[in-house]
């Protein structure tokens, strides 16, 4: 590509400067990139947009910023220019939907040792009686999601290998018994380690050993009835769950989606979280300084049940609509309905107060600009009706009010038409 071979790893390391100093979204909006994240600059630990850092690199050598739209149509040169000047390019990979693994894990007194031994609590896999039994590979995949060095981790018998063949880091488990899911959990590491296994769930004489092992990267415990997961599931009312189930496919995402499950992972592959390890390093800006003050990434929770609740009740209510979730550098929208009224992006909050309104609508404002496809209108979703002045905000902004009036019914407050179209233009403009 013209032009590239005349950049220096002065000018990369220059661009690479100007990133930090302006963060990431400022960088990219001052340029023209989006932040689709597949082909990424490492360099010192952060990663970075590979076509971003190019462009502006060129910049720098030739005063004059190399569009978007022509790097798009070149992945390789970019890649073969910065790798040359010895600069490491990671293409990242693209994830496969997450599963949904369902475990009875509560049921007889074993398991409910179990649980007690290694859910209630985390287990420190680097102590000596614990990482002997483990490989180095195994020590060290381990260490790279969890660097305290310990965490909660369950298993399988050899009876589900077949089962467990596909499940993978950001898969996600719900944990049942006694008639309701007792826990939500994120597979971190998963592998095959009789000896491991064992020391954490020794087998009773005859019995099998849990020698599939998988840790958590995020745990939570809940108390969701059968009722609710067998309707997002589509099983009849009063299945039970008797055995292990790995879902994929739109069984899973009806399951993860309708209870509005967040994962790490996700947002790491998103790019609205770092991942482990990704230290950012800050210039102190004053000598006499005593304290420095990092921003910490939003994090969402891994399930909220008054949230998950209120949106599948919304989506029963609603008719000739398509309800999904998407994921962005900002996080992971609540709802994106798309139908013959148009596309809607939904925030749901499981509180009136002022403060969760305006958290609706800054991560409305926020996931706007990410979503797939321009959307007509902005909405926030509440359990109960609003205060004149928080309804007020929101319309202010253009952001229509729903709120349950009574079960299974919610009362729509729109915004003045002319905010409407406001808010419209503004994220209309955004990154399509």
């Amino acid at each position: 590509m013209m032009g590239l071979a005349d950049i220096t790893r002065e000018d990369v390391l220059k661009a690479i400067q100007e990133h930090d100093a302006l963060g990431e979204e400022s960088f990219l909006l001052r340029y023209g990139f989006e932040p689709v994240r597949r082909l990424l600059l490492v360099h010192e630990g952060r990663r970075y947009e590979l076509g971003a850092i190019a462009g502006a690199a060129h910049r720098y050598a030739l005063g004059q910023l190399l569009p978007p739209d022509v790097l798009a149509g070149d992945r390789e040169s970019p890649i073969r220019a910065l790798t040359e000047l010895g600069f490491e390019v990671q293409r990242s990979k693209t994830a496969a939907a997450p599963r949904l693994l369902i475990s009875p894990s509560y049921g007889s007194a074993e398991s409910r040792q179990h649980w007690k031994d290694t859910l209630d609590r985390t287990v420190p896999f680097t102590d000596e009686k614990y990482s002997r039994h483990l490989t180095g590979s195994q020590r060290q995949q381990l260490l790279s999601l969890h660097p305290e060095g310990c965490s909660r981790f369950w298993g399988a018998t050899p009876g589900h290998d077949s089962k467990m063949a596909a499940v993978t880091t950001g898969d996600v488990v719900l944990f049942t018994g006694k008639n309701r899911v007792r826990a939500i959990g994120e597979v971190g590491v998963i592998f095959r380690n009789r000896e491991f296994a064992d020391m954490m769930w020794p087998p009773e004489q005859g019995g099998d050993s849990w020698h599939t092992v998988y840790s958590l990267r995020e745990f939570q415990t809940t108390e969701l009835p059968y009722a609710v997961l067998n309707t997002l599931l589509g099983y009849k009312s009063n299945f039970q769950y008797p055995g292990q189930l790995v879902l994929s496919g739109e069984r899973a995402a009806a399951g993860i989606d309708g209870l509005l499950i967040t994962t790490r992972t996700a947002l790491e592959r998103a790019g609205a979280i770092p991942p482990p390890g990704d230290v950012r390093m800050m210039q102190v800006e004053q000598q006499h300084t005593r304290t420095v003050t990092v921003e910490q990434p939003a994090r969402q929770l891994l399930f909220d049940r008054t949230e998950a609740e209120l949106v599948s009740a919304y989506c029963a209510s609603l008719t000739e609509v398509q309800a999904k979730r998407f994921a962005t550098v900002a996080g992971i929208c609540d709802l994106y309905v798309d139908g013959p009224n148009g596309r809607e992006l939904i925030e749901a909050k499981s509180r009136v107060e002022r403060s969760h309104v305006r958290a609706a609508l800054a991560q409305l404002l926020d996931y706007a600009r990410y979503a797939p496809a321009p959307v007509d209108r902005l909405a926030a979703l509440f359990p109960a009706p609003l205060t004149l002045n928080a309804l007020g905000l929101l319309h202010h902004y253009g952001i229509d009010s729903i709120h349950r009036t009574a079960e299974g019914t919610f009362e729509r407050l729109p915004a003045p038409e002319p905010r409407r179209r406001f808010i419209r233009d503004l994220v209309g403009s955004g990154n399509h």
